[in-house]
């Protein structure tokens, strides 16, 4: 038995696919097949059941495949902590961010990176909240930027910014003559959402229970540039956070601050695993972003 075969089984239990496990582990399907069946024999239990269609683990096989799997991910750490040890800011670093904040974010956290991190390659990833926590707790991204709370205990974060809603309006509508909007005023308006499974859509409609707005849409987009043509075709009004809203006047969507105390706002963070050897390079990444980002804010305040 080698640290080789443990990646098979915990390889074959993630695609519960012979193919997929040994594409996954650069090896042909007869070896991966082969050394699954040795180590089978080898501790004496029959880890997976399988026929010419389906793969599953065995009761008694759970826990040699979540040991393994342990095993294989300290492995991971060792080879990590040795090229971490030689020079942390040269590793490729893979960040993800959720689709509604990505476009806006991306574009002021990538440059400051590559000014102080030269030499790190910088690879980008934009998925939904629930999948960027998978990938980052599977090893397959480095760090997640994800609007707080995140209830995962294996995951450790720095809060890099706050950022509070604006109300997006046709800039024919009635709210739009004032300087900012009580948030009970949009309580009877039609409230456009994303599609669920967005982050933002959650906040969104966790804002209005304040007010009791119950109106929603029907309509549901699936990226803000969307809900956007639809608020300016008069379709309704949405809220937004402060990183989308643009710097320059839009001819067809106000913005208007909100004016209730406290503000409804997010705040969004880096995260990262408790377990990586790199939390020093981590911690120095999100200190990098929270510094562009809040710069941006206050340049667009003051413009």
């Amino acid at each position: 038995m080698n640290l080789r075969d443990l990646e098979y089984i915990v390889a074959l239990d993630k695609t519960r696919h012979f193919g997929k496990a040994s594409a996954l582990c650069h090896v042909s399907q007869p070896t991966l097949s082969a050394q699954v069946k040795k180590l089978e024999d080898y501790l004496g239990v029959k880890i997976f059941e399988r026929d010419n269609k389906h793969v599953m683990v065995t009761a008694q096989g759970r826990n040699i495949v979540e040991k393994a799997r342990e095993i294989v991910d300290a492995a991971d750490n060792l080879k990590d902590m040795a090229r971490n040890m030689q020079a942390p800011e040269q590793r490729p670093l893979t960040l993800g961010a959720f689709p509604t904040l990505a476009p806006f974010l991306f574009p002021l956290a990538v440059p400051c990176l590559r000014r102080v991190f030269p030499k790190m390659q910088i690879f980008l990833t934009e998925e939904k909240t629930e999948n960027l926590i998978r990938l980052l707790k599977d090893g397959e991204i480095d760090a997640a930027l994800l609007a707080l709370p995140v209830k995962e205990d294996s995951l450790e974060h720095a809060a890099l910014f706050t950022e509070p809603f604006y109300a997006a309006l046709p800039a024919d509508h009635h709210l739009a003559k004032l300087d900012s909007i009580p948030l009970q005023e949009l309580a009877h308006e039609d409230l456009l959402l994303l599609e669920d499974g967005h982050c933002l859509s959650e906040q969104t409609m966790e804002v209005c229970a304040w007010v009791g707005a119950q109106k929603f849409n029907t309509f549901r987009a699936t990226s803000m540039e969307t809900l956007r043509q639809m608020v300016g075709a008069g379709l309704g009004v949405t809220l937004v956070p402060e990183l989308a809203v643009p710097a320059q006047q839009q001819n067809d969507i106000v913005y208007r601050p909100i004016s209730n105390t406290p503000v409804p706002e997010r705040t969004i963070g880096l995260f990262w695993r408790k377990t990586t050897p790199f939390q020093a390079l981590y911690t120095a990444i999100a200190a990098e972003i929270s510094t562009a980002v809040k710069t941006a804010m206050r340049e667009k305040t003051l413009s």
